[in-house]
């Protein structure tokens, strides 16, 4: 456990402390256990010292009454710079899928000096919404819609709807894996300190106006994005691509709003190889 400013912090470490840090940060809703821990051992068998940790409302970590969010996105930069504290390193890779992705570009403006490089998965430019880019699929949205009803108090009927959406957000490469889904959800939910606290996630602001500010980025940048993401579309990807100077672009065909098994090799290659980068 960490401390951020008078909140707790539950981490994860994988690997060897004298290797290259990685920080993993997750998406909405999400703790690390989405960050599969063996996900983490293969990334640190390759020689990186990787940590992963579970955002406020979600996890171990501190959670407020549902409904009542007393943090923004920036809050959220100063967690992933407190875990580094917490563990006594000054510099680190960061890598971010969804709005971990936009946590990761914010704290490359706000920390320059603490970040190694970033890698972006499934994610899109931090900052309002570019409405030159494609909206999420229509049918996505329309079962997300399903979250305004939901009765948050009822654990299994969050469980079913978060494997839902899990479903929902899969690609097309791949089949969906219902039992290991579940299974990941129904552990997720019973170490939370309050699931009903995972709501406040949908509220959380402070991102706005950094879109412009992208170009200021000036540490080896990768972007992983699937053709199949029904939440961000591919040309999201590419655009944030595109505004950060010189990064590069991973495609994965027919990849989904995830981290498919089936494309684990192809993103930790990925991964790998950025890092390495920088030393």
């Amino acid at each position: 456990m960490i401390a951020s400013d008078g909140v707790q912090i539950c981490t994860e470490a994988f690997g060897e402390p004298s290797d290259p840090a990685v920080l993993l940060i997750m998406g909405r809703m999400a703790s690390m256990l989405w960050w599969p821990a063996e996900l983490c051992e293969r990334l640190a068998s390759g020689g990186r010292f990787v940590l992963r940790y579970d955002h406020r409302d979600t996890g171990r970590s501190t959670a407020y009454e549902p409904g009542k969010v007393p943090y923004t996105s920036n809050d959220l930069v100063a967690d992933a710079v407190a875990v580094l504290d917490g563990y006594g390193i000054d510099r680190a890779h960061l890598v971010g899928l969804s709005m971990g992705g936009v946590i990761a570009q914010l704290a490359a403006l706000e920390h320059p000096s603490r970040v190694a490089s970033i890698t972006a998965i499934s994610t899109t430019k931090a900052g309002p919404g570019d409405r030159s880019l494609p909206e999420p699929d229509a049918g996505y949205m329309q079962h997300a819609l399903a979250f305004e009803d939901l009765d948050w108090s009822d654990t299994q009927a969050l469980a079913d709807l978060i494997v839902e959406d899990a479903r929902q957000l899969a690609g097309s490469r791949h089949p969906f894996d219902d039992a290991s889904t579940r299974g990941l959800v129904r552990s997720d939910l019973k170490r939370a300190r309050n699931p009903q606290s995972l709501s406040n996630h949908a509220m959380i602001g402070g991102a706005e106006h950094r879109q412009e500010r992208l170009g200021e980025i000036d540490v080896p940048f990768l972007v992983i994005h699937g053709t199949a993401d029904p939440l961000f579309p591919h040309a999201h990807g590419v655009a944030l691509a595109e505004a950060v100077n010189e990064a590069t672009l991973v495609t994965i065909e027919g990849g989904g709003h995830e981290l498919h098994r089936g494309d684990w090799d192809q993103i930790l290659d990925a991964i790998l190889e950025h890092t390495a980068r920088v030393v």
